[in-house]
């Protein structure tokens, strides 16, 4: 809270903290994705040269994991816990933040570099990336404090019903 003193006007203004960092899980609300979990992977608050407003680079779910039952076979299992990844700029008034926050071992700042974004090579090396780490952490969640797993993965990893 930072205070002001003039003659005339005694006035207060209150400075936000910030809460969108890397790790944040996001939802999408514009464009194509639109509707889909997304993690802040690095965050633009005073934009950039190419985008000269407040934007994020989010790694999200394109298309979410199916469930799997123990009768299901091997083939089945591994063709159901497919996930498709995307990585996208996004404006901040284009996502909502959720409360939840990624475990920081998922170490989401390696996911993809600004040079892996300029190229499309770049792009597609990195989603495999953000694929093989995902599907792994959704294999086998991190466990929290509690020693359960990670109500934040478990979040992501489900598709939003709306």
């Amino acid at each position: 809270l930072k205070c002001f003193h003039s003659p005339e006007v005694l006035w207060t203004r209150v400075v936000m903290g910030k809460f969108i960092k890397a790790g944040r899980v996001v939802v999408l609300l514009q464009g194509r994705q639109a509707g889909k979990k997304a993690v802040v992977v690095k965050v633009f608050d005073d934009g950039s040269k190419v985008r000269p407003f407040p934007h994020a680079l989010c790694a999200g779910i394109q298309r979410a994991p199916l469930k799997v039952h123990k009768r299901m076979s091997k083939k089945k299992v591994a063709k159901r816990t497919r996930v498709k990844p995307f990585l996208k700029y996004v404006n901040y008034n284009h996502f909502m933040p959720t409360r939840y926050q990624v475990p920081t071992e998922l170490a989401v700042q390696t996911f993809a570099t600004d040079q892996q974004m300029d190229t499309p090579d770049g792009r597609i090396e990195a989603k495999r990336f953000v694929k093989k780490v995902l599907q792994e952490k959704f294999a086998a969640p991190p466990a929290d404090k509690s020693g359960r797993p990670s109500k934040d993965v478990l979040y992501l990893r489900k598709k939003l019903r709306f």
